[in-house]
């Protein structure tokens, strides 16, 4: 198996017990999410779950008038599929991947077979659904009180966060449907920030320059979630280092390999991969 992926990649999967992973591994199947691919439709049925590894997912409603807001954001911090836990079986928004990677993915049966086990997994589950109430908490009061440069060094933060890497392939007008915001305003957010230093922005693609620069214009609400999920899901980088040394020991765990379209492949080919050696240093947000 390539060594560039492992399910412990996912923040979520790694808090895991090692026997609990070990069992849960072949069922996991390693996949590459392509920029803009729907995984989940409106009203439309949830297969799969998914752990983002280097990919990040949009979870967003579309509006009558064909504009979009986004309600939640899921990266290798967490998972996509929380309503089929809570009773749901159709999506009540639409999920759409919003940075392209890598992800694994576990069959909604198989996924309720291990929660109704009452496991591990079933309080990890659990804990994790408090995280993402509190996400969605506030985002709903930080889009009505702070200002779009603010939510920008959020959304920024996020996505960095997310995907480890200071590069990442998004548009202006994706902020924009994101957010809930113009592109204008997104552009003139945009502008500011790169005259002080802090990002860099060339078409379709942004890069951050100065993390300290985007927390120090950033609003209360992403310091907020932060706290948040480390308060739930502590001790997380001790976690990802026992584990990483468990695999790098030559325990490694079987898993289902990666089998999709060629034109996926092509499509994360730029993509920023974090080798396994590099896990330990992770910061859970």
């Amino acid at each position: 198996m390539d060594a560039l992926h492992n399910p412990v990649q996912n923040r979520l999967l790694a808090r895991l017990e090692h026997s609990e992973l070990h069992r849960l591994l072949p069922y996991l199947e390693l996949i590459t999410l392509a920029h803009g691919e729907v995984l989940y439709q409106v009203e439309g049925k949830m297969v799969y779950a998914y752990f983002p590894t280097t990919a990040t997912i949009s979870i967003d409603y579309l509006l009558e008038d064909g504009g979009t807001s986004e309600i939640a954001r899921v990266g290798n911090d967490g998972m996509l599929g929380v309503a089929l836990f809570m009773g749901g079986q159709s999506s009540a928004g639409r999920a759409l991947v919003q940075a392209a990677g890598y992800a694994y993915r576990i069959s909604a049966a198989r996924l309720m077979e291990e929660f109704y086990h009452k496991g591990p997994m079933l309080q990890l589950l659990l804990r994790y659904t408090q995280v993402r109430l509190t996400q969605i908490s506030q985002l709903a009061v930080c889009n009505s009180h702070h200002t779009t440069r603010q939510r920008v060094c959020g959304y920024l933060l996020q996505m960095q966060d997310r995907s480890s890497a200071d590069e990442m392939a998004v548009t202006q007008e994706e902020i924009g449907a994101a957010l809930g915001v113009r592109r204008e305003s997104i552009t003139d957010a945009a502008r500011l920030l790169k005259k002080l230093g802090i990002i860099k922005w060339r078409r379709g693609y942004v890069t951050i320059l100065n993390r300290v620069g985007l927390n120090e214009h950033v609003c209360e609400c992403y310091a907020i979630v932060r706290g948040a999920t480390l308060l739930l899901l502590p001790e997380l980088p001790a976690m990802v280092a026992r584990e990483k040394s468990a695999w790098c020991a030559g325990d490694r765990l079987t898993v289902v390999p990666l089998n999709r379209e060629k034109r996926r492949r092509k499509a994360v080919a730029s993509c920023t991969l974090v080798h396994v050696s590099e896990q330990a240093e992770f910061t859970f947000v």
